[in-house]
């Protein structure tokens, strides 16, 4: 929002400018925290011994190549609508993303590679899978504490 205020703005404004700086680094940190690391760390988990070596190159080499073409189209789409608007944009697809890992993607902690497969088999139903496996293993306390 800072940035399309620049844009229409008569006059430099300082503080507008000190916020746009300040918001692309608060970005840039938490993207570094958040989505950033998740094709190397997501990868590192899901795939099995056999393959992890094959399915990390993979997950890095997109991530590489799709943040090269945001980078690489940055200026002609910045220059095709306002930059304020490419960066509203940016946070649209961000959100989408966050709502796709958010609902679609299952938590990996504390499972075994042959929980993750059950889980990866039945993408849609990740949730109810995770609720089925967390049922068996108190089952199987339960009957281990008898």
């Amino acid at each position: 929002m800072s940035l399309t205020m620049i844009n229409h703005s008569e006059k430099e404004l300082i503080w507008d400018v000190v916020l746009s700086v300040l918001s692309i680094l608060a970005f840039v940190a938490m993207f570094s925290i958040g989505m950033g690391p998740i094709p190397s760390v997501y990868n590192s988990e899901i795939f099995p011994l056999r393959l992890r070596a094959q399915g990390v190159s993979f997950g890095v080499a997109i991530n590489r190549l799709i943040s090269g073409v945001m980078s690489m189209t940055f200026i002609s789409l910045y220059k095709a609508i306002t930059i304020g608007e490419a960066f509203l944009l940016f946070m649209g697809v961000a959100m989408l993303g966050w709502l796709f890992f958010y609902t679609l993607i299952p938590e990996t902690q504390g499972k075994t590679l042959e929980e993750m497969q059950m889980l990866f088999g039945t993408f849609f139903k990740g949730r109810s899978t995770m609720r089925e496996l967390k049922k068996n293993k108190e089952r199987v306390r339960s009957t281990d504490d008898r």
